[in-house]
């Protein structure tokens, strides 16, 4: 499904929620992008959210506010006013696409304003926005598979199947937290290169991965693969993915089966779930260079390589405790793009299904690290520090090969074009703790 353009992107669209309207914020009315919410430190029940400038348009308030609005946008409205979103994940892209347009002419500037609908950011916390049933990592981009693969085999760092095959594995969902997420520093097995011997203890090689998370819509009954040309259909959005990583215990633990204890004690994603339908303006073509397999006819659609890609800046911030403890910002640390992938959205899905596995509403995928081509790009420390060998200097003279415990890394993303506004994603934040 190739989105089209509709009267919600419109760029000259204004709203009469005034931070809505500012440059630069990464919720104008072309974006609305959902969430589940309630009032910090509040009983109250969560429920379905969705952004606009700086304020939360309380899905569990419209009511009246949708009269005169289709029957299929009210209907939309009421599953997405539940505790999570599943409901209206499963509801299928007409009923999103019908919401979503509801919600742009009840925030247009034209429109009577009703400010007993909001409720602000900074008064909210969050939820995982669905109840994550399975969660899929995959690998796909080249330039991080190549990086990583240089590490480990200098001479064959690329494994042949990774130009024919969508490479993923099967994470762990009960260990997936909002932004915000503070979790304890892994311990497991590891083995250095000059033991004969494992030791056990804490992570001394902990990283993150900059990711972008896939939120399944409606899934596939019976398991009836899914068309890549039909995929992006079983798409609600796209967040932000932090799949941290315990490099020694990876090294250790990953063959002959792959990843495992490295991997599946903290996932932390953005709250924000950005529609397929607000980034169709920022679509971005598929490359795939000539020398290189093409991909097999399961893997292909008519409009990939015209508009299969998405064209997302990712970046990453670090903030140490020290920092912290000075007032001092978090810092770039890198800036990559999600139109590098080497797989896309469609493909993953198509694959995942191919063999018969059932999807269903709210499972996620996570993209894999998104490292871009120059080393500024890299999406993980693993890849930032050579492994380890180069420490990253921060403005206050700290250095860093892995993280520390106290350090949060927090990454954002965004579209952008010229004569458009700039869609964003929020932030995904986490702190390490110190082990158990």
């Amino acid at each position: 499904m190739n989105m089209q353009l509709n009267e919600t992107h419109d760029p000259a669209l204004r709203s009469w929620v005034a931070s809505a309207n500012t440059a630069g914020t990464d919720f104008p009315i072309q974006n609305l992008p959902f969430c589940v919410f309630r009032r910090a430190g509040s009983d109250e029940a969560y429920r379905g959210g969705v952004a606009i400038g700086d304020q939360i348009v309380d899905l569990g308030r419209l009511g009246s506010a949708l009269s005169g609005v289709s029957a299929e946008a009210r209907s939309a409205a009421a599953l997405a006013a539940q505790p999570t979103l599943n409901a209206l994940m499963d509801a299928g892209p007409a009923a999103w696409s019908a919401l979503r347009l509801a919600l742009s002419h009840l925030l247009r500037g034209d429109a009577a304003p009703r400010p007993e609908l909001l409720v602000a950011q900074a008064a909210a916390e969050y939820a995982l926005p669905a109840q994550i049933g399975d969660y899929t990592d995959f690998y796909t981009s080249i330039h991080h598979a190549t990086a990583v693969g240089k590490l480990f085999r200098p001479d064959n760092p690329l494994l042949p199947n990774y130009k024919w095959v969508p490479i993923g594995y099967h994470g762990r969902s009960s260990t997936i937290g909002v932004s915000g997420q503070r979790f304890h520093r892994p311990r497991g097995q590891t083995r250095g290169a000059s033991e004969t011997e494992p030791v056990f203890g804490p992570s001394k090689r902990l990283d993150y991965e900059m990711e972008v998370g896939i939120f399944v819509g409606g899934g596939n009954a019976g398991g009836a693969p899914i068309a890549a040309a039909d995929a992006e259909r079983h798409v609600f959005g796209l967040c932000l993915l932090n799949d941290w990583s315990a490099r020694d215990l990876q090294a250790w633990e990953y063959q002959p089966l792959g990843p495992f204890l490295a991997k599946n004690f903290a996932t932390t994603i953005s709250p924000w779930i950005v529609t397929l339908e607000a980034l169709a303006p920022y679509r971005a073509p598929w490359t795939r260079d000539a020398a290189d397999p093409q991909p097999l006819p399961y893997l292909d659609y008519p409009a990939l390589r015209d508009s299969g890609g998405f064209d997302v800046e990712l970046e990453v911030l670090l903030q140490t405790a020290a920092m912290r403890n000075a007032g001092m910002a978090p810092v770039r640390i890198s800036l990559s793009n999600f139109r590098h992938s080497y797989w896309t959205v469609a493909q993953l899905m198509a694959h995942h299904t191919v063999n018969g596995c059932v999807l269903r509403a709210g499972d996620l995928l996570g993209s894999g690290t998104q490292s871009g081509p120059d080393a500024a790009e890299a999406g993980s420390l693993l890849e930032l520090s050579g492994g380890g060998k180069q420490p990253l200097t921060l403005p206050n003279g700290e250095q860093r090969v892995f993280l520390e415990d106290g350090d949060t890394i927090e990454m954002r993303g965004w579209a952008s074009r010229d004569g458009r506004p700039r869609i964003g994603f929020g932030a995904v934040s986490g702190t390490v703790l110190a082990p158990r």
